[in-house]
C-alpha cells in the first residue's frame, strides 16, 4: 500500500520556535524523525513479503520477528527461514530482535489459571522447552543478524510476588545461557505476565544484574496493569531498556472497559515518553505493536493509521540523540 499524499500539510506548533510544516508523505517524514524504528512484522500482514513492502515503503529500516507467514518464528523450517533473510535483505531491512516466545507459558512451580484466554502468537510451548527454545532462539538472531532476543517472565499468577524468586532465578540463568553465546537477552513487561510493569521490570533487571539482560519496554502494557507507563514506570526502568514496544490505549466510553487504539490517540504519554528517551539518550530500537484494529478496515489500513500517527509524535518530539 503507498502511503497517501495531502495537498495540504500538517503543522504542528514547535516546542522552541515557530510552527514547522510536517512532509506531506510519510515515507518522507519518517526519515527526518532519526529514530531507529521498525514495526513487528505480523502486526501488518500475514503475508511477510506484504509486510517487509510496507516497511519499506515508509522509509523505515527495522523490522522485528514474532509469525512469518503464519508461523511462530520458532517453528520455521529451514527453507522458510532462508526465503525470510533473502527478503529481508531485498527490501534493505534489518532485524531489530527476534520475537521469541520464551516464557510466554506456565511457570511450573506455579501455574496461573486455567482456560485463560492469552495471545500465545501460535506458539505451544511449555517450560520443558525452554532450553531447547532459548538455543534456538540464539540460533535465529545470529542467523538474521540481531544480538537481541525478546523473552517473557510465565503467565501471571494472581500474586506474582510469591512467583518472583523463581522467576528471578530462571532468567538469571538464561541470561548466562544468552551470554556465552553472544546474545542478549531483552525481557518485556508483559501484562498477562509476571513482570508486567516498569516498576516489576526494573526491580528484576537489577536484582538480576547481567550485562546479557535488559528490558524491552511496553509502556501500554504496564498501563493494563494500572500503572501510569510515563513517567512513573519508565523512571523505574530507564537505563535498562534495549527495545521499545509503541502501542496505545483508550478507555470505551461505552463498556468502560481498556482497549487499543490509534497512536496518538490514546492516553499513553507518547510525546512526553519520546521527549524523555531523546533526553536521555537512547539510541536503541523501536518497534510499532500496532494492536489496534479499525473497525472494517485491513491490518495494514490499521497500521498505517498507527504509524502515521507515531511519526508525527516523533517529528514533534524531535530527532533521536
Amino acid at each position: 500500500m503507498t502511503p497517501s499524499r495531502s495537498r495540504n500539510p500538517l503543522t504542528i506548533a514547535s516546542p522552541v520556535g515557530p510552527e514547522r510544516s510536517i512532509p506531506s508523505h510519510a515515507a518522507e517524514l519518517s526519515k527526518t524523525v532519526g529514530w531507529k524504528l521498525g514495526i513487528i512484522t505480523d502486526e501488518i500482514a500475514e503475508s511477510f513479503d506484504r509486510s517487509l513492502g510496507f516497511i519499506g515503503q515508509y522509509g523505515l529500516e527495522w523490522c522485528e520477528l514474532r509469525q512469518v507467514w503464519g508461523k511462530n518464528v520458532m517453528n520455521l523450517s529451514s527453507a522458510e527461514l532462508r526465503r525470510a533473510k533473502e527478503l529481508i535483505q531485498r527490501f534493505n531491512l534489518k532485524v531489530s530482535q527476534i520475537g521469541s516466545p520464551v516464557f510466554k507459558y506456565n511457570l511450573p512451580q506455579m501455574p496461573a489459571r486455567a482456560g485463560e484466554k492469552r495471545d500465545t502468537f501460535r506458539a505451544n510451548f511449555t517450560d520443558q522447552d525452554s532450553d531447547r527454545l532459548l538455543h534456538e532462539s540464539f540460533r535465529l538472531a545470529h542467523f538474521f543478524g540481531t544480538n537481541k532476543v525478546r523473552v517473557f517472565s510465565y503467565w501471571r499468577v494472581d500474586e506474582p510476588q510469591e512467583a518472583y524468586p523463581y522467576v528471578l532465578d530462571r532468567l538469571a540463568q538464561a541470561a548466562e545461557m544468552a551470554g556465552r553465546n553472544g546474545v542478549l537477552l531483552t525481557l518485556e513487561n508483559e501484562h498477562e505476565c509476571n513482570i508486567a510493569t516498569g516498576k516489576e521490570l526494573g526491580r528484576l533487571l537489577r536484582d538480576v544484574s547481567s550485562p546479557h539482560l535488559r528490558g524491552t519496554w511496553d509502556p501500554a502494557n504496564a498501563a493494563m496493569q494500572g500503572e501510569t507507563p510515563y513517567p512513573d514506570g519508565y523512571l523505574r526502568a530507564r537505563g535498562l531498556i534495549e527495545h521499545l514496544h509503541v502501542k496505545d490505549l483508550r478507555k470505551n466510553l461505552r463498556t468502560y472497559k481498556l482497549e487499543w487504539a490509534p497512536v496518538g490517540k490514546g492516553f499513553i504519554d507518547w510525546e512526553g515518553q519520546f521527549e524523555a528517551l531523546r533526553r536521555h539518550g537512547y539510541n536503541c530500537t523501536v518497534s510499532l505493536e500496532t494492536h489496534y484494529r479499525k473497525r472494517g478496515a485491513t491490518n495494514i489500513e490499521s497500521t498505517r493509521i498507527s504509524l502515521e500517527g507515531l511519526l508525527k509524535i516523533l517529528y514533534k518530539t524531535g530527532p533521536a540523540i
